[in-house]
């Protein structure tokens, strides 16, 4: 890569951040008089802005999280390819999770993550939003229909990576990353699950 090339993806890397760092659901909430960090379970994403405020402000949270993801996926697949499109999509979750205009707080990037897949792969979005959908629906959980999007996105990583799913050796690890950053902020989730399976 040239020096110009490189300035180049990290303008776009930084730019997505920025974008990812805009968080829909604080700036409504705001307008409507509400205070999301104090309110529901205080986590401003998509799924809290609906307990709070209502579901079609929900939905309208979630939407916005996804175009966070998308926009700059397809953009950048548009005009370099799909591997600028892979650091700017987790560029975008990550500014979600830990935006600087929340003092380094953030969502749950799960909206966000489909969007940055759907701006690059479309099919597989489609999966991991089918198996969040059957998840959601047997558990009436959203953050076990997350949680399950997320192994399905592990399991598409290791069918690349064995040649049974079309893609390169950084899809699998872009998959990977992707999947590994929204368990890891549903570790708390899991945690709460397991204390209660364990309680007689």
């Amino acid at each position: 890569m040239t020096a110009g090339v490189v300035l180049g993806w990290a303008a776009a890397i930084a730019l997505a951040f920025l974008v990812g760092s805009v968080n829909p659901a604080t700036l409504i909430a705001r307008v409507r008089g509400t205070d999301l960090s104090v309110s529901g379970s205080g986590n401003p994403g998509a799924t809290n802005a609906g307990r709070v405020l209502g579901r079609k402000w929900g939905v309208l949270v979630g939407v916005l999280d996804v175009l966070k993801g998308l926009v700059p996926t397809v953009i950048a697949a548009h005009w370099v390819g799909p591997h600028l499109a892979y650091a700017v999509g987790l560029a975008a979750v990550l500014g979600h999770i830990w935006s600087p205009f929340l003092h380094g707080r953030g969502g749950k990037g799960v909206a966000t993550t489909l969007g940055a897949i759907l701006g690059v792969h479309p099919l597989i979005a489609v999966v991991v939003l089918v198996v969040f959908a059957l998840g959601f629906a047997v558990t009436r959980w959203v953050a076990a229909g997350s949680i399950l999007g997320a192994l399905a996105m592990l399991v598409i990583a290791v069918l690349v990576w064995t040649g049974h799913w079309p893609g390169d050796v950084w899809t699998g690890v872009w998959l990977t990353a992707l999947a590994l950053v929204v368990l890891a902020r549903h570790k708390n989730n899991v945690v709460g699950w397991w204390r209660q399976r364990r309680m007689p």
